[in-house]
C-alpha cells in the first residue's frame, strides 16, 4: 500500500548517485529499482553479489529523507556488515547509525535520540531486534510523526526454509507489513531459485511488489571443479601456482578441517587464519578484521563466515568440500571479484562429499517434503560438478537464465561456450563409461538379490575389480557373476561412474542403512542399454606447487602494490597508485575501517592516471563524491605530487 505523497516524483536519484557516491551512472537494473522504490513502490530485488544491491535502497533512502519522509530501516543479519556500511555512508556524508549488541546503554540512547530528532537517514538493525517491544515502540513513534520512510530487508533469502541460509528470526519480519502497511519495502538477495523466491514473496507478504531479477552471470569469475584426490595438496598447489600473495577464502564443512588447513597453509608460508563458530568471539572478530583490512590474507572458514563480506579484492574462493546446493555455492563463490576484476572459483569434490551431504539430509528431523527438495538441490550441484560442458551455462540455467555464448576464438569448442570455465578453456577428455556403469548397477542388483541387504561403494568396487577380502568371503560374493568383470577399471574411474550414476538419478546413497547403494528408476534405461554414460577422463598428474616467494610476512612488492585495477597504468602512474594505497591504509587505520571503504582500488587507479594538479582535476572521478572530495581532495593532491 502506498500513499499519494509516496507517489510524488522522487528527488533526482541520479543526481544523488553522482553527488553523494561519485558514480556517473547506474548499472543494469539499478535505475529502475531506485526510481520504483524512491516513489514508494514495494520491490523484490535479485541481484548478484557485487552487483550494487546496497545502492538500490541507499539512494532511495536519501531521496525520501530529503523529501521529508524520514528514516529508512535496514534489516541486516551481521554486526560486522552494519559497522562497515555505516562507516562507508559516513565517509560519503550520509547520516547513518546502527543499533546492535556492540553499543552500551549510553550509546544506544544517543542513537535513539538522534533517530527521533530526524538526524539519521539510514538505521541498521538485526532481525532479532526488530520484534522487541522497545524497538517496535520507536518505530511507532516515528510512524506517528510521518518519519518512517522505507524498510529494506537485506539477505532476504534468510526468510525462506528453502534458502541456503535460513534464519528463523527473519520470519518475525512480517510484523513490518502487518503493523505499518503504508511503509514501502524492498527485499534484496543475491541467490534465490524459483522455489525460494516464491517463499520469500509469501513469507514477507510481497505479492503486490514488483520483482527485479538481474542477470546472475558473473563473467569475471572463472569456475573450476576438480576431482578430490589429495585435497590439502591440491588446495596448496592451486593457491601457490595461481594466487600466491592474494586474498582468498577457503570453505570447509567442519571446524576440524578449518583448523588443519589453516595450519597447513601457514606452515607452507601463506598468511592464513581460521574462522568458525567454535573460536572465541574475540578471535573470530580479530581474524575477520584482519582479512577485511589487509591484503594477501587467506581465510579458511566454515560457511559461518562470509555473508555480507564486502571486501572487493578477494581473488579466489575455494571449496575443499562440496556445498549443500547451488544457491550456497553461488553465494559463496560470488564473494570473489566484487570489484569486477578477475577472480577464481575452485572446488574439489568426491564421492564421499555426496555421501556426507545425503546423510545430513536423511538424518535431519525435517519433513519428507523438505528433504526431497534438499535432495533435488544437492543433485543439481552434483550434476554441475560432473558436467563436461560449460559450467557457466549450467549454473545460469539453474536460475532460469540462458547464457549468451562468448565468441570462441578458435572455433573448435563445443557450444555453449563462456570462455572462462575449466570445461570451456580446456575441454576434458571424455570416455564411454556405459559398460562400466552397467556392470556397477548389475553388481549392486545382484548383491541385493543374493544377500537381501545393501552394501557401500567400497565393497561394490571390490567385487567388480575381483578383490579377495574378508567381507567378500563372509558373504560369498566371490560367487556373484560380475565378480572380477571390472578389473580393467581403476578405483578413480569407478568412483567417477558412481558419482555420475547418483547425479542422473540411477543410484541413491541410503544414509539410514550405513551409506549403502540402492538402485533407482534411472538405472533401468542404462541396464537395458537404452542410455549411454559418458564421463570426464581422469585428470593428468598434477603440477607441482611452486615455492612461496619469501618467508611468511616477507611478501613480494607485487602483493602490496599491484592490483588488477592498476594493471594498465604507466610507471609514473603506478608510483602514484602505490603512494595513494599507502596513504589510504593510514586513513583506514585511523577510522577503524577497511581500506576499500575509504576508496576502491579503481578510484585510486583513476586518480593516479589523471596525475591531478588541482581539485578541478579530481572532479568526475568514479567513486569520489562531494563529501569525499571535500574531506580528502587536498590530501590526495599532496600524495600525488610527492609520489
Amino acid at each position: 500500500m502506498t500513499t499519494e505523497v509516496d507517489r510524488a516524483p522522487a528527488r533526482a536519484p541520479l543526481a544523488i548517485l553522482q553527488e553523494v557516491f561519485g558514480y556517473s551512472a547506474f548499472r543494469g537494473q539499478q535505475a529502475a529499482v531506485v526510481d520504483h522504490v524512491a516513489s514508494g513502490g514495494d520491490a523484490l530485488v535479485l541481484m548478484p553479489t557485487g552487483g550494487g544491491k546496497s545502492l538500490c535502497y541507499q539512494v532511495p533512502a536519501i531521496a525520501r529523507q530529503r523529501a521529508g519522509r524520514g528514516v529508512t530501516l535496514v534489516i541486516s543479519p551481521l554486526i560486522a556488515l552494519m559497522h562497515d556500511q555505516v562507516g562507508a555512508l559516513d565517509e560519503a556524508g550520509v547520516p547513518a547509525a546502527f543499533l546492535n549488541s556492540t553499543l552500551d546503554w549510553e550509546q544506544t540512547q544517543d542513537v535513539e535520540r538522534r533517530l527521533l530528532s530526524g538526524k539519521i537517514t539510514l538505521l541498521y538493525a538485526a532481525p532479532e531486534r526488530i520484534s522487541t517491544p522497545r524497538f517496535l515502540g520507536l518505530l511507532d513513534t516515528l510512524h506517528a510523526h510521518g518519519q518512517l520512510s522505507l524498510f529494506a530487508i537485506d539477505e532476504a533469502h534468510c526468510v525462506s526454509q528453502w534458502g541456503h541460509d535460513f534464519r528463523p528470526e527473519y520470519r518475525a519480519l512480517t510484523v513490518l507489513h502487518e503493523r505499518w502497511p503504508s511503509v514501502p519495502r524492498i527485499a534484496l538477495t543475491a541467490t534465490a531459485d524459483d522455489v525460494t523466491r516464491a517463499d520469500i514473496v509469501e513469507r514477507l507478504q510481497l505479492q503486490q511488489s514488483q520483482q527485479f531479477v538481474s542477470s546472475f552471470d558473473r563473467p569475471n569469475i572463472r569456475y573450476t571443479i576438480v576431482e578430490k584426490k589429495e585435497p590439502a595438496a591440491q588446495l596448496l598447489r592451486f593457491i601457490q601456482n595461481e594466487h600466491a600473495d592474494e586474498s582468498g577464502i577457503v570453505y570447509c564443512q567442519s571446524r576440524r578441517r578449518v583448523e588443519e588447513l589453516a595450519q597447513m597453509l601457514c606452515e607452507a608460508g601463506l598468511d592464513a587464519m581460521p574462522y568458525h563458530a567454535g573460536l572465541p568471539a574475540a578471535d573470530r572478530q580479530a581474524n575477520q578484521d584482519r582479512f577485511l583490512r589487509e591484503e594477501g590474507v587467506v581465510m579458511v572458514a566454515t560457511i559461518a563466515f562470509g555473508m555480507g563480506i564486502d571486501k572487493p579484492d578477494v581473488r579466489f574462493v575455494a571449496h575443499i568440500d562440496m556445498p549443500k546446493n547451488i544457491e550456497g555455492y553461488y553465494q559463496e563463490t560470488g564473494r570473489g571479484g566484487r570489484d569486477g576484476e578477475p577472480a577464481h572459483a575452485w572446488m574439489a569434490y568426491g564421492l564421499q562429499d555426496v555421501v556426507n551431504q545425503r546423510r545430513m539430509i536423511d538424518e535431519s528431523p525435517a519433513e519428507d517434503a523438505f528433504k526431497q527438495i534438499m535432495v533435488r538441490k544437492l543433485d543439481a550441484l552434483l550434476t554441475l560438478a560432473e558436467a563436461t560442458d560449460c559450467r557457466r551455462a549450467r549454473l545460469l540455467a539453474y536460475f532460469g537464465e540462458q547464457m549468451v555464448p562468448a565468441k570462441d576464438p578458435s572455433g573448435t569448442h563445443a557450444q555453449p561456450y563462456c570462455g572462462n570455465c575449466d570445461n570451456c578453456l580446456q575441454p576434458p577428455d571424455v570416455w564411454d563409461a556405459t559398460d562400466c556403469a552397467r556392470k556397477l548397477l548389475s553388481t549392486i542388483y545382484r548383491v541385493q538379490q543374493m544377500s537381501g541387504i545393501g552394501f557401500g561403494a567400497g565393497h561394490i568396487m571390490d567385487i567388480l575389480r575381483g578383490k579377495s577380502t574378508d567381507k567378500m568371503k563372509q558373504f560369498g560374493h566371490e560367487q556373484i557373476s560380475t565378480y572380477g568383470m571390472g578389473a580393467e577399471f581403476s578405483e578413480p574411474q569407478l568412483r567417477g561412474v558412481l558419482r555420475q550414476l547418483i547425479a542422473i538419478g540411477a543410484l541413491q546413497v541410503d544414509a539410514q542403512a550405513f551409506n549403502t547403494l540402492r538402485l533407482l528408476d534411472g538405472a533401468r534405461p542404462i541396464l537395458r542399454g537404452e542410455q549411454a554414460v559418458r564421463l570426464r577422463a581422469a585428470s593428468a598428474k598434477p603440477e607441482r606447487a611452486r615455492k612461496v616467494r619469501g618467508e611468511r610476512g616477507e611478501r613480494t612488492s607485487r602483493s602490496r602494490t599491484a592490483s588488477p585495477a592498476a594493471a594498465d597504468l604507466d610507471a609514473a602512474s603506478q608510483e602514484r597508485f602505490a603512494a595513494l594505497k599507502a596513504w589510504r591504509a593510514e586513513v583506514a587505520r585511523e577510522h577503524n575501517l577497511p581500506a576499500y571503504v575509504i576508496f576502491h582500488d579503481a578510484t585510486l587507479a583513476a586518480i593516479a592516471a589523471r596525475d591531478p594538479q588541482s581539485i578541478e582535476d579530481l572532479q568526475g572521478v568514479n567513486g569520489l563524491g562531494a563529501t569525499k572530495l571535500e574531506r580528502y581532495g587536498e590530501e590526495v593532491l599532496r600524495v600525488c605530487r610527492h609520489a
